[in-house]
């Protein structure tokens, strides 16, 4: 998921997105832990997505960069 598409989601989706994202999260590294995990670059992934919508979150409260 790249920012620019983050971007254009409203506050609620972002919320939303937020959560699936972490519980994917979770999901992953119990499979993790389990060993049935297909792919382990998953994690990194899911993780950058978590960390951009955040910053994305953080920037519409304190109101830097630009509103969609």
């Amino acid at each position: 998921m790249k920012a620019k598409e983050i971007r254009q989601m409203t506050g609620n989706e972002l919320n939303s997105r937020l959560l699936e994202l972490k519980t994917e999260l979770f999901n992953l590294r119990f499979q993790l832990a389990t060993g049935q995990l297909d792919n382990p670059l998953r994690i990194k992934s899911v993780r950058k997505d978590i960390a951009r919508v955040k910053t994305i979150i953080q920037e519409r409260e304190l109101g830097i960069g630009r509103e969609v």
